[in-house]
């Protein structure tokens, strides 16, 4: 057992981080995203509303480091300006064999004592529906499950359900346009894009923040390594958008991640969202990519069906969003 000591992150600590980070996440991230990230946020600025509770944003890190100056934990707690009054998030993860020996408790005391400090009422994460040894833990400390999300892959080489690409022509055949980002370029068409966005995030099962102003949603969405335009594909109706299907790529696996699918209300159940995905499943296969993710909340049963049942995406383990009251 190593003797360790927890400090605040530093920029030289970030490829221990991403490399931590990496054992939780099933799409992987270097060191130079994640500084690249980190440092795109200004520094904090928490408040508080009328009713008095935590407004603002910031976000904290802290490593555990051992006595050969290795960093075997990281930690970070924070909470965007658009997110619900009162709430924090954390991530905490602690390397696999440097587990059971108290650093991981030692990184939670730290973030717990920052979370009261600054008044929080609620504590957020998000852990792998199969490890029992973090759930225990975060149920040790009063978190309970609220939402369930799965996650799933599609093996693009195995995909062979080519009739369904019929469904893209009969949209069109009803007056249905798509294009991408990148046939449609500038800021005019990247905020019609942003209303979109806007719109179909209420209907997200457990979705309950605030929306973020165009251009941190831009930063967040549009600027992410891997997201291109050419990569965001659009429904249209006359000049109106009224879906889209958003992939990230990701070089390290050769893989594509949806990062988001949004039909507008009004358009729903007319197969225009299955016509965006296999648009999707295209440009994944056209840019060489082995395979696609993707996740879905377990209340999204229509999305679930499109992606199992439909597509053939594959169920892997997902992840439960745990919550604790302060």
């Amino acid at each position: 057992m190593s003797k360790f000591t927890i400090r605040p992150l530093r920029k030289e600590d970030y490829p221990a981080a991403a490399s931590l980070i990496n054992f939780l996440w099933s799409v992987p991230i270097t060191a130079e995203q994640l500084q690249a990230d980190e440092e795109s946020i200004p520094p904090g600025q928490l408040h508080y509303n009328e009713d008095g509770e935590l407004m603002g944003w910031d976000r904290p890190k802290w490593v555990a480091e051992n006595e050969q100056g290795d960093v075997i934990g990281y930690t970070i707690i924070w909470r965007a300006p658009w997110g619900e009054p009162g709430n924090l998030n954390l991530t905490l993860v602690v390397h696999p064999e440097e587990r059971g020996y108290g650093v991981g408790r030692a990184l939670y005391d730290e973030v717990s004592s920052w979370a009261q400090k600054v008044k929080a009422s609620r504590l957020i994460c998000f852990m792998k529906e199969d490890d029992e040894t973090s759930l225990r833990f975060a149920q040790r400390r009063g978190y309970e499950q609220e939402r369930h999300t799965f996650e799933s892959v599609l093996g693009l080489s195995s995909f062979s359900n080519e009739d369904l690409f019929q469904c893209i022509g009969t949209a069109e055949q009803s007056g249905i346009r798509f294009v991408t980002l990148a046939d449609e370029p500038g800021e005019e068409n990247e905020r019609k894009l942003y209303d979109l966005y806007r719109i179909t995030h209420q209907d997200i099962p457990g979705y309950n923040e605030d929306f973020p102003w165009f251009e941190e949603w831009r930063k967040w969405n549009l600027d992410m390594p891997g997201v291109e335009p050419k990569y965001i594909h659009i429904a249209k109706d006359g000049e109106g958008y009224i879906g889209v299907v958003t992939l990230q790529k990701n070089e390290e696996i050769n893989a594509m991640y949806h990062q988001y699918t949004g039909v507008l209300p009004e358009y729903r159940g007319k197969r225009i969202g299955l016509a965006l995905k296999l648009l999707g499943i295209q440009s994944a296969r056209a840019e060489g990519a082995t395979s696609l993710r993707t996740h879905n909340d377990s209340m999204n049963a229509p999305m679930l069906r499109i992606n199992r049942d439909l597509l053939g995406f594959n169920a892997v383990p997902g992840n439960y969003k745990m919550v604790c009251k302060i």
